[in-house]
């Protein structure tokens, strides 16, 4: 019963084609339009597939714009904080998602346009060959038509010569006066053209036989089949084509849970972010470890106005008590944004206060010492240790430091394990290799190791010294020169500690034959000439030649013996006199202090 209907059905559909024997011509022209449909779409897929290669081009190369540069200590550092990392994870998924679009534009390319590009191929060479034996068919039954229209003129010539020839034969038999001879002939002649004639109605019918046939044949049996086979071509056709557009759809669809996968990614690195985290980064980050100053005393300038003669006779008491040690004007201690006096009969006495209460405040030998650092720092000279940063940066770099030379000392130590192995192996198998020959990089490998630890224990040391671990006034002058020694190759003049720093890492003095980088001059206020002379409150001896050569220093030699007016107020810094006018700080490290009792209770 199904293979019934389905004969129905391909009867009806035989049918229903071969009714349009007659447009043969449209049918031509229908075919050739669905072939231009199939290219006009496999075009569209292809313009599709370079859009979506154009895309993941631009998505990677937006990709690789934002990522953050190979070894660059700034990317380096920005990653620590979540919202850095958030991006990151961000640009390595738009990576990944500018990889499914070409996965896309190559399943578009491999799945349709190629298959639908041999597809019009093979299309165009089956419809070219239904057309061509349609038209062979066509040409055929022309030419047996045009041979039965010539045999049926003939016959109907033929017939026309012989009833001429008869009609001629009668006349000339029922005319007395024609000779006998020529009436046989006109009779002859007569039965000539009724035999052609009978001739050509055989030939007539023949051929007009042989036509129905042919046409038979080719209305009711070749045509119909051969448009049987250009309508399943078209059906395969348009079957083709929707195969192809249902392809279209699912190979966007499958690469949607992989898009999915890196929408997830963006979206787990932003809810990673964490606000508090990267504040509290950022605090870690720029600690100083500085305290902050204290308050401004107020300054009563009208008890300047108010000095007692007991006052003075004090003063005088106290210069009498030491005849001999120096005495004379001092300049006083020279302190960065203090303006000049203006005033020079201004009272000696207050100003005087204010410049012991500017000496004892800690604080601000550290404003001085960082707007060294911070000169220095900004025009690119940043000390080997690391003294131009605030106490805790420059711990966290003395640390990083340290760490590195760490790794470099193992990676070394395990290139050393693996020469001496060599060398075993060599001496066990001297076809091997001349064991000898791996003793100069056995050499230069422990060479390494050395400098390195040398490196290791010169950072070690700062980093005890800023940690407060390692107390630097007790240790031997001895150790401390060997341990600056090695960190200097440039050789010292004079027999001074230049190019080296304070063992506490207080000051750090560099020259260099290349640059040389000064602190721009501060204006201070030395204009003190008729301050009274601080009283000494002990001695002190140089253990290493120190220039002076920034304002409000004074230079010493190396054994000089000096007097103590203000010791180490914990800056690093102790003020020493040489004589009447030549006063100045020296690094607390730089000299040996012996304080007077008596004097320093005072």
């Amino acid at each position: 019963m199904v293979v019934f209907r389905q004969e129905m059905v391909e009867e009806r559909m035989g049918d229903c084609w071969s009714r349009t024997k007659d447009q043969f011509d449209n049918l031509e022209k229908h075919t050739q339009w669905g072939i231009e449909f199939v290219e006009r779409y496999t075009k569209f897929v292809k313009e599709r597939s370079e859009i979506e290669l154009s895309y993941a081009k631009q998505i990677r190369n937006l990709s690789k714009k934002y990522q953050p540069k190979k070894n660059s200590k700034e990317e380096e550092e920005n990653n620590k904080y979540s919202a850095c990392r958030a991006f990151l994870s961000t640009l390595n998924e738009l990576n990944d998602y500018a990889g499914q679009h070409e996965v896309i534009a190559e399943n578009l390319t491999s799945q349709i346009i190629s298959e639908l590009t041999r597809y019009i191929q093979e299309l165009k060479a089956e419809r070219k060959s239904h057309f061509h034996d349609g038209r062979k068919a066509q040409q055929h039954i022309e030419n047996s038509w045009k041979q039965l229209e010539s045999s049926k003129r003939r016959f109907e010539r033929e017939c026309k010569e012989a009833d001429r020839a008869q009609q001629y034969f009668e006349k000339m038999d029922s005319d007395i006066n024609v000779t006998k001879a020529d009436v046989e002939k006109a009779r002859q002649q007569a039965q000539m053209r009724h035999q052609i004639a009978a001739d050509s109605k055989t030939e007539y019918a023949s051929y007009l036989q042989k036509f129905n046939q042919e046409q038979n044949d080719h209305y009711h049996t070749l045509i119909p089949h051969i448009f049987q086979k250009i309508q399943e071509m078209e059906e395969r056709r348009i079957e083709r084509v929707g195969e192809s557009m249902k392809t279209f759809a699912e190979v966007d669809r499958q690469v949607l849970p992989i898009v999915g996968k890196c929408l997830d990614g963006m979206t787990k690195g932003a809810e990673s972010i964490e606000p508090k985290h990267d504040s509290s980064q950022v605090v870690e980050s720029y600690k100083s470890g500085f305290e902050p100053p204290g308050d401004v005393e107020f300054e009563d300038y009208s008890q300047a106005m108010k000095r007692t003669a007991s006052e003075c006779s004090l003063s005088n008491s106290r210069a009498e008590s030491k005849p001999d040690k120096p005495t004379g004007k001092s300049k006083g201690k020279l302190w960065p944004f203090m303006k000049k006096s203006k005033s020079p009969k201004q009272h000696k006495e207050a100003l005087t206060l204010r410049l012991n209460d500017f000496m004892a405040s800690k604080p601000k030998m550290h404003c001085f010492r960082s707007l060294k650092r911070g000169l220095s720092l900004k025009l690119g000279a940043g000390s080997e240790d690391f003294s131009h940063l605030p106490p805790e940066q420059r711990r966290k770099k003395l640390q990083a430091k340290v760490d590195d030379i760490n790794k470099d000392i193992e990676k070394e130590m395990d290139k050393k394990d693996a020469l001496i192995k060599m060398k075993d192996v060599y001496v066990k198998n001297p076809h091997m290799g001349d064991p000898s020959s791996v003793d100069p990089r056995l050499a230069e490998t422990g060479q390494n190791i050395e400098k390195l630890q040398l490196e290791a224990q010169k950072f070690e040391g700062w980093l005890a010294e800023v940690e407060g671990r390692m107390p630097v006034k007790s240790e031997p002058p001895q150790r401390q020169s060997v341990l600056y020694e090695t960190q200097n190759s440039v050789p010292s003049n004079d027999n001074c500690a230049q190019d080296r720093e304070s063992p506490d890492g207080s000051y750090t003095e560099e020259q260099s034959s290349e640059a040389q980088i000064k602190v721009p001059n501060v204006e201070f206020d030395d204009e003190f000439d008729d301050e009274e002379t601080l009283p000494t409150i002990g001695t002190c001896k140089a253990l290493y030649c120190f220039e002076g050569n920034n304002e409000g220093t004074i230079s010493v030699m190396e054994g000089e013996l000096l007097y103590v007016i203000e010791e180490d107020k914990g800056d690093g810094w102790t003020r020493v006199r040489r004589n009447e006018e030549e006063e100045g700080y020296v690094p607390t490290s730089y000299v040996e202090v012996f304080l007077d009792t008596n004097g320093k209770d005072a």
